[in-house]
């Protein structure tokens, strides 16, 4: 399982706290160190079910400095796939990819339906 995280986010020491607890395994990335490529962006996107801007981090400083609430609705579905891949920062997190999900943010009730 991979849990994609940005260490200095309170959200993402929350969801790998509740993961250590639970006993459950995973191997940890750095997104500001090792951002998503287009390609695993694409794959977790289609897998996930999830609309396509659950995986913007719509709260985010790079979000709101590039007005993307106002230039997303404009953009296809690659358009968007390209622009998360450029920066982490704009990805939302953290992300757990296992073979059977991908889960976008932590919702301890949806980890827990999902994983256990």
């Amino acid at each position: 399982m991979l849990f994609v995280c940005y260490p200095r986010c309170s959200t993402c020491k929350k969801a790998q706290k509740w993961l250590d607890e639970k006993g459950i395994g995973y191997t940890f990335r750095d997104i500001k160190e090792e951002n998503p490529s287009y390609d695993e962006l694409k794959t977790w996107y289609e897998k996930s079910g999830l609309d396509i801007k659950r995986f913007f981090n719509t709260s985010g400083q790079l979000y709101k400095s590039m007005s993307l609430k106002d230039k997303l609705p404009a953009m296809s579905e690659e358009e968007k796939l390209r622009l998360l891949s450029t920066d982490g920062m704009l990805v939302k997190r953290p992300i757990l990819v296992s073979d059977e999900a991908v889960l976008v943010g932590f919702k301890e009730r949806e980890w827990a339906n999902t994983l256990l």
